[in-house]
Formats: C-alpha cells, structure tokens, sequence
C-alpha cells in the first residue's frame, strides 16, 4: 500500500479535488485500491511526510522533505492530468 499526502492551502478544497482525482486516475490504471490519502494544508506538511512515499500539493511548498513532492496543479486545471498520473505511478514505483 502506497501512502500519499495531498495538501493545499486550506487543507479542504483543492486537496479534495486532487485526491478525486488521483483515486480515479489510479483505478484508470487498474491500480485501485492500492493507494491510501491523508490530506492536510501546506502548513501542516512538514509534520506529515513521515511515513508516506509521495507528496501531491495544489499550493507553493518549497521545504525539503525526504520523498518525493509532485505539483497536482494539473489536476485542478484539467491540463496533463494523464502525464501527471504516469509520472507520479513511476515515481511510487508502481
């Protein structure tokens, strides 16, 4: 199970957009049911990322953290939503 922490600025609204999204595009790839989402604001990022294997944000987020951090802009503006879902699928190794 792939853990992935999707963050926005209010911690509500684009974040719920972005985990729709992601859960759909996952289920497209026939890997459904193998991610698992805890959502938050940016601000509470930095004592999130432990334990998970990948950052989804749909705000700036600029501190380092020890796994990988993905901008889901796309997922908000509907651009390149399907390379997006490639790169992030490669990049939890799936």
């Amino acid at each position: 199970m792939k853990k992935i922490v999707v963050a926005c600025g209010a911690g509500i609204a684009t974040s719920t957009v972005a985990i729709q999204k992601l859960k759909a595009g996952f289920e497209k790839r026939g890997l459904g049911g193998q991610v698992s989402y805890t959502q938050c604001t940016v601000a509470e990022l930095p004592g999130k990322v432990a334990g998970h294997d990948m950052v989804v944000t749909t705000a700036q987020f600029s501190q380092s953290v020890d796994i990988p951090v993905v901008s889901g802009l796309p997922f908000i503006t509907g651009l390149g939503v399907d390379k997006l879902m490639d790169d992030i699928v490669a990049k939890l190794g799936m």
